[in-house]
C-alpha cells in the first residue's frame, strides 16, 4: 500500500533577519504571513497558486518580512544583464544552464548537497505551474529535486481571498508521484489566487520528450 507523505512536526529553525519594513508594507496592503520556521538547512518550497505578476511582489515582500534566504530558478539570460543580473542574484536567483549535460535537476541536487556539506542553507522556492496562464498541471523538476536530494518540501500558498501568505506545512515525500500529488492537492487545492480561473490543476504535467528537466 502506498503511504501518504509524512507531515513534519518537529522543532523548526527560526528565520534569519526579518524586515519590519517589508512586514509593515504587507500589513498596509492587508496581508499577513504565517511561517513559524524551517525544518532544516535544505529543502524545496512549492508555491501555489501562480496566476498573476503580483505573486512575485507579494512573495518577495513575504521573504523579506520573514528574513528567509531562498533560491529560485531564473533564465540564464537575466543574469547576463549587469544591473538586472546583480539584482536577481541578490534576490536569490540561480541561473538555469540548459546546456548542462547533467540537467537542471541533477545540477540543483548537487548544489544542495554541496551547501549541506559546507553547513549552508539552500532552500529552493518554485512555482511549479511554471506560468501565470492555465496549464495542464505542474512541472515536476522541483519535485524531483526534493526526491533525489532527500529533503523536505514546504507547501506555501498565496491566498488572495484571505490575503495570507502561509508556509507552515512541511512534508517528507514518499517518492510515489500520485500519492505525493494527492497530498499537495488536499492541502493547496482550495487556495484562491489573484485570478482563480488561471490556477492549474495540482497534478504532474506530462514531461516533454519523456523527461521534465525544468521547474
Amino acid at each position: 500500500m502506498t503511504t501518504r507523505p509524512a507531515v513534519l512536526s518537529g522543532p523548526l529553525q527560526p528565520h534569519g533577519h526579518p524586515s519590519r519594513v517589508a512586514r509593515a508594507l504587507l500589513g498596509l496592503c492587508g496581508w499577513s504571513v504565517e511561517a513559524p520556521g524551517l525544518p532544516g538547512g535544505q529543502g524545496v518550497i512549492l508555491v501555489y497558486p501562480h496566476t498573476s505578476n503580483w505573486d512575485f511582489v507579494i512573495g518577495v515582500l513575504a521573504k523579506w518580512a520573514l528574513g528567509l534566504e531562498l533560491r529560485f530558478w531564473g533564465k540564464d539570460s537575466l543574469f547576463r544583464v549587469p544591473l538586472l543580473g546583480r539584482w536577481v542574484r541578490y534576490l536569490g536567483g540561480v541561473a538555469v544552464d540548459r546546456s548542462s549535460p547533467h540537467g537542471l535537476v541533477a545540477d540543483t541536487v548537487a548544489q544542495m548537497r554541496a551547501a549541506a556539506a559546507r553547513g549552508e542553507h539552500f532552500w529552493l522556492a518554485v512555482a511549479p505551474e511554471g506560468t501565470r496562464s492555465l496549464a495542464t498541471g505542474w512541472r515536476t523538476g522541483a519535485y524531483q529535486v526534493a526526491v533525489q536530494a532527500g529533503v523536505p518540501v514546504g507547501l506555501c500558498y498565496l491566498d488572495f481571498q484571505r490575503r495570507v501568505v502561509s508556509l507552515s506545512r512541511f512534508v517528507r515525500l514518499t517518492g510515489h508521484v500520485q500519492a505525493d500529488f494527492a497530498a499537495f492537492a488536499d492541502y493547496l487545492g482550495s487556495r484562491v489566487g489573484k485570478r482563480p480561473a488561471l490556477a492549474s490543476p495540482i497534478q504532474p504535467k506530462p514531461p516533454r520528450h519523456g523527461l521534465d528537466r525544468r521547474s
